[in-house]
């Protein structure tokens, strides 16, 4: 337990030294206060950028202030993901090639505890970025929009933040395989991806697929309770991971033995 925790605080400053603690969390903030924001100014926004006819009435239906949180839950999706991917890509590659994965195994680290240390200080970073992401957006939500009740805001985080977990314990297997961080992207998205397509094309048999979790999140907020098959949904999404962090400790044991 000690080792992990003195390898949990060395990942948490190479985070903060790098910048990590300060762009993705950043970058978050913009995704998320954004979608409130155009929302209520897109009639604004088109009478001035969309060189309409003059005399044109725009007329768009106000969105409640769940529909525009259920919207920023869609770009986390999609630009979200792709931004941990890239920020969790090299936690384990990046050791590799620099040769400083040698003097820590040196020392008696247990190779669950090096790749538990890396998987929780990712997901550290990702869920206090997405956090503070999310409690702006409700905030400026509130403000521009009608009131969303906290407790629904809070539950909708944690269902999304099983899907974070998903991500970033992918990623942290996929650099176990490889050393190249471009090739530790490349997979990871690609097999978050094909599961993202399949989903949506075998509805039927995916039922249990971690990509439903942005619809019950969703449902979390428009109706205050999990829709069917959600409590599958999330079980799956902790076991795959778990699987996922197993695989990891497994092939990290291996190919450190050569």
């Amino acid at each position: 337990m000690r080792n992990f925790r003195i390898l949990f605080q060395k990942e948490l400053m190479e985070s903060l030294r790098n910048g990590k603690w300060i762009w993705l969390p950043i970058a978050f903030i913009i995704i998320g206060i954004t979608q409130p924001i155009t929302s209520y100014y897109m009639p604004q926004i088109l009478e001035t950028a969309g060189n309409l006819p003059e005399g044109t009435v725009i007329e768009i239906p106000t969105p409640s202030g769940e529909e525009v949180l259920a919207s920023t839950l869609s770009q986390y999706g999609t630009i979200g993901t792709l931004l941990f991917v890239l920020a969790t890509m090299g936690a384990v590659s990046n050791e590799r090639q620099s040769g400083a994965l040698t003097l820590v195994m040196v020392r008696p680290v247990q190779p669950f505890q090096y790749i538990a240390s890396k998987w929780a200080s990712q997901l550290l970073i990702a869920l206090f970025s997405l956090l503070l992401s999310f409690g702006l957006t409700w905030y400026y939500t509130n403000l521009l929009f009608t009131f969303v009740d906290l407790q629904k805001m809070l539950l909708s985080f944690v269902i999304y933040s099983l899907w974070i977990l998903f991500v970033i314990s992918v990623t942290i297997m996929a650099g176990t395989f490889l050393k190249s961080t471009g090739g530790i992207a490349g997979v990871s998205i690609s097999i978050l991806g094909i599961l993202s397509v399949a989903t949506g094309l075998f509805t039927k048999y995916t039922l249990w697929s971690p990509s439903h979790l942005r619809m019950h999140a969703t449902a979390m907020l428009m109706e205050g309770d999990l829709i069917k098959n959600g409590l599958l949904v999330i079980f799956t999404t902790l076991a795959l991971s778990f699987l996922c962090l197993l695989v990891a400790t497994f092939n990290f044991k291996r190919f450190e033995q050569f």
